[in-house]
């Protein structure tokens, strides 16, 4: 029997003796631990038993093991076996790999296969630019992890960090219909870690780096956009940016602030400060800090961290230093993307009227939204019981869509700026308020948007190699375009 439920939600196979206990007894224990049953499903039914499968979700995780041992002291009852819905989702891989076409005979065998394949190696020798045409690389993204990052796990390998990667194939497919695969490698060295994406990149038409630990994933990345021709792009860090500067788009709306104005704090300087720092730099923010666990990065101060000694040069132009109750006096911006519970109630009380809290720490934010909704402009997390979450989900889908459709080289910072323009833009003026200033990750116009403006802007930059057929009619096609 399976102990340690991660989830919240479980299916509990009991055989109940009709003579000793009734079903409404049984039921009842479950409500009176915490639980709902929501759906009952009979196996079997004979004249002194029936064995069912009951679905039971509670609020909190802990709370299913304490039903377990009631059910299990219950006389009467044999709980034969306890199923947690999410690993039944995962059996067997959350993914697969389907054929475009049948093969129904030898010709269609020839054709896909060989002899007569062939013909089309051949043209893709000749013509290597053809291999977007011809084979699965422009519609396809590898979705690469050496599991040192995952979630809010930490280091587990590349065997564990496999369902995150599956989780992201699929959402790349469902939302954009861009078609990626998951690729754990089972090394830690960044050589090595460069060294094999190059090698199995003739296969893709683009790179989305996953939970890579900081600051490697700095130096992975840059490497990588400078040795490939095909886009490179690390979520942790770009996805939370670009969806973090939409989210502060329609944030400064709501307040009536202007984002050349604002004093923008930014509370953990890893792969995500960073990267979010980058793009509000890019965007106009003209006086950032940045706080980690030593406190204000200032220049001059020597750092181990090299992309720290980037970031003092960069940003907190006035050279404030301290911890970050100091530094938070008159913010107007605070973007948390570090641990749970090191923001303060008497620190945001300091920063200027009607700030704005983006607490993304996950699972538990900064500071939880109930403990400063009185005294803020805007507030929002990382998660999904709250609203305005700040979810990169929002994001990459549409980004890689337009990428691949256009046959970009590389995603720069003003495909980035214009994919984040294009999430904010999805909320009308006329639905923008305090705890609607992202869309939901299901609204329809996301990718549409982001794909859009990004093309545009990859355009405009000269990185797109392709222009599709619906944005000819304004532009003069090189001759590099396919």
């Amino acid at each position: 029997m399976q102990r340690g439920f991660s989830g919240k939600s479980i299916i509990m196979r009991v055989e109940l003796q009709t003579g000793e206990v009734q079903f409404g007894q049984f039921i009842t224990l479950i409500n009176e631990k915490g639980g709902d049953v929501i759906a009952m499903d009979v196996i079997f039914t004979g004249p002194g038993s029936t064995i069912r499968d009951i679905t039971v979700t509670v609020n909190e995780s802990a709370q299913l093991q304490h039903i377990v041992e009631a059910v299990e002291q219950l006389k009467g009852v044999r709980l034969s076996s306890v199923s947690d819905r999410t690993f039944l989702l995962h059996l067997g891989g959350k993914i697969e790999i389907k054929p475009k076409v049948p093969i129904q005979n030898r010709d269609d065998l020839s054709r896909v296969y060989t002899p007569d394949v062939a013909r089309v190696c051949n043209a893709i020798y000749e013509e290597p630019e053809k291999a977007y045409k011809l084979t699965i690389k422009r519609n396809t993204v590898a979705v690469v992890s050496d599991g040192t990052a995952v979630l809010g796990l930490g280091n587990i390998g590349p065997y564990a960090a496999m369902p995150v990667m599956e989780g992201k194939a699929m959402l790349f497919k469902q939302f954009a219909d861009v078609d990626a695969f998951p690729v754990c490698l089972d090394t830690q060295d960044t050589e090595e870690i460069i060294a094999a994406i190059k090698h199995m990149a003739p296969a893709f038409g683009g790179i989305n780096l996953e939970d890579i630990s900081s600051p490697r994933c700095f130096e992975i990345e840059a490497r990588l956009r400078k040795e490939l021709e095909i886009p490179v792009f690390h979520d942790d860090q770009h996805g939370t940016a670009v969806v973090l500067y939409a989210g502060l788009i329609n944030a400064l709306k709501c307040v009536g602030k202007s984002i050349d104005q604002v004093k923008v704090v930014v509370c953990g300087i890893g792969a995500a400060g960073i990267a979010c720092t980058q793009i509000l730099l890019s965007a106009g923010v003209k006086e950032i800090i940045g706080v980690d666990r030593e406190g204000a990065i200032v220049e001059g101060h020597p750092y181990d961290n090299p992309m720290w000694d980037w970031y003092a040069r960069h940003t907190n132009p006035n050279r404030i230093s301290g911890s970050l109750q100091d530094v938070l006096r008159g913010a107007d911006v605070f973007i948390g993307v570090s641990a749970g519970g090191l923001l303060k109630r008497e620190y945001v009380l300091t920063m200027n009227p009607k700030p704005i809290v983006f607490a993304m720490a996950n699972p538990e934010p900064e500071i939880r939204p109930e403990e400063v909704e009185d005294i803020i402009g805007v507030m929002a997390t990382g998660r999904s019981d709250y609203p305005n979450q700040i979810n990169n989900v929002l994001c990459f889908p549409g980004i890689f869509r337009a990428a691949l459709d256009c046959q970009a080289s590389t995603i720069n910072e003003e495909m980035k700026l214009a994919a984040a323009e294009a999430i904010a833009s999805v909320i009308t003026p006329e639905e923008l308020n305090s705890s609607y200033i992202v869309p939901s990750v299901f609204h329809q116009d996301v990718v549409r948007l982001i794909r859009k403006q990004v093309i545009q802007a990859a355009i405009r930059t000269g990185v797109a190699r392709r222009i599709p057929r619906e944005f000819r009619g304004n532009v003069v096609e090189s001759a590099a375009v396919m």
